[in-house]
């Protein structure tokens, strides 16, 4: 294991594909790995068409794939029941599939849907991002099985159209009313940068340097423990809300809305919206400074960032919960540079920028401070920016079967 306590890529690769045997009696096709993020800044901008600011992370669901040829689709989980979820392609619709299984046999679905010649399959999957803990385990699974597919069927797609055939799946098949954030993170990262994502145009991605060691910085993750549900209908209110107020506004998007007219634009609005729309615009500008700021080599500089777009998730949006309040100002007060709530809201985690040396410090403030107020302990993970989806094994270019 690594010092994060995460498996290298090999050990994790021979292990899965070990289990995916004993599991279905032969060797898988191959095995793909699809990694979990964090969002260092622009939240609940992308279905706002703005801009956000990714990172992968080094836990990542890995999938054991292998092609049937008799349309059923059996899909395993480590950390699940021990059972085999069985299901027939052809069967597949939005909603007739529950629990976990849903996100993987959404991607099979949205992929038919769009006319790719996809069929059935063995899937087994191993999974190191905790889930509920808003990094993207949702994203991760169906993200895996995208790339997986793309490679057993030969489909050639590009990193962005299979961010949006994962989201699709989550969008109409699972019925979370999801941007596309996390899945271009999870499939288009590359190690040792965070993703600069323009939600309209998402395949003109960058990529933007996040040397955090070389700066003498860590990124500390606390996992709060409060469970949270975007598909519970308060993300899908938020949605809507932006997206009345963009039609009251006359716009295509709030993302299309100047910040110098911003002034303006509240009074207009109704009292409910206004806020909504604040959060937005003023989000999309941390994401434009925190983009320059990386580029200067000044990745210190992100810690006020990230600290202003908790204030405006907090007080605005209204996603934040007393544990991601909490957490953010006990890592503040044991001198984190910055910190904030990632993902969608209504628990999750936060993120704290520190000093090379003071993470066990500010994660031992934190979690006296949690005890100290009746809450769980938090769950704490040091983050580096790490590759997108990828072929573990066979290497990619080896062997695979491709459907005609």
């Amino acid at each position: 294991m690594s010092r994060s306590g995460q498996w290298d890529d090999d050990s994790r690769a021979e292990r899965v594909a070990d289990g995916f045997e004993r599991l279905f009696g032969s060797a898988p096709d191959g095995v793909w790995a699809a990694p979990g993020r964090v969002n260092l800044i622009g939240e609940h901008t992308d279905y706002n068409d703005g801009f956000a600011l990714p990172m992968a992370l080094p836990q990542s669901t890995l999938l054991a794939a292998r092609v049937r040829t008799d349309g059923r689709l059996r899909l395993h989980s480590a950390q699940g029941d021990g059972r085999v979820t069985d299901l027939e392609v052809a069967s597949l619709a939005p909603g007739a599939v529950p629990g976990w299984a849903a996100y993987p046999a959404g991607v099979v679905w949205a992929l038919a849907e769009a006319g790719h010649p996809v069929a059935g399959a063995d899937l087994h999957f191993d999974s190191t991002v905790p889930t509920g803990a808003g990094l993207s385990s949702s994203a991760a699974l169906e993200c895996a099985v995208a790339v997986a597919y793309d490679a057993l069927h030969g489909l050639g797609l590009s990193g962005a159209e299979l961010a949006r055939i994962a989201q699709r799946a989550e969008n109409a098949f699972v019925g979370v009313p999801c941007g596309i954030m996390d899945q271009m993170a999870s499939v288009c990262s590359t190690a040792g940068a965070a993703l600069h994502l323009d939600a309209r145009h998402p395949e003109q991605h960058g990529h933007v340097p996040f040397d955090l060691r070389g700066q003498g910085l860590r990124l500390l993750v606390i996992d709060t423990r409060v469970t949270h549900d975007l598909g519970d209908g308060a993300y899908a209110a938020l949605r809507k809300g932006c997206e009345r107020a963009a039609a009251l506004l006359g716009l295509p998007a709030l993302r299309d809305l100047p910040p110098g007219e911003l002034p303006r634009a509240l009074q207009s609005l109704p009292a409910e919206l206004a806020p909504l729309v604040r959060h937005v615009v003023t989000e999309n500008a941390r994401v434009t400074e925190a983009v320059a700021r990386l580029q200067e080599g000044n990745a210190a500089a992100l810690g006020p960032i990230l600290t202003a777009g908790h204030a405006s998730l907090r007080d605005d949006y209204r996603v934040s919960c007393p544990e991601t309040d909490l957490a953010v100002a006990a890592s503040l007060e044991a001198g984190a540079l910055g910190a904030r709530m990632t993902g969608g809201g209504f628990g999750g985690s936060v993120i704290a920028l520190v000093r090379a040396g003071l993470e066990d410090f500010v994660g031992e403030h934190v979690t006296a401070a949690f005890a100290a107020a009746g809450h769980r302990p938090p769950h704490l993970l040091t983050a580096t920016p790490a590759a997108g989806a990828r072929r573990l094994a066979p290497p990619p270019g080896g062997p695979h079967p491709v459907l005609p």
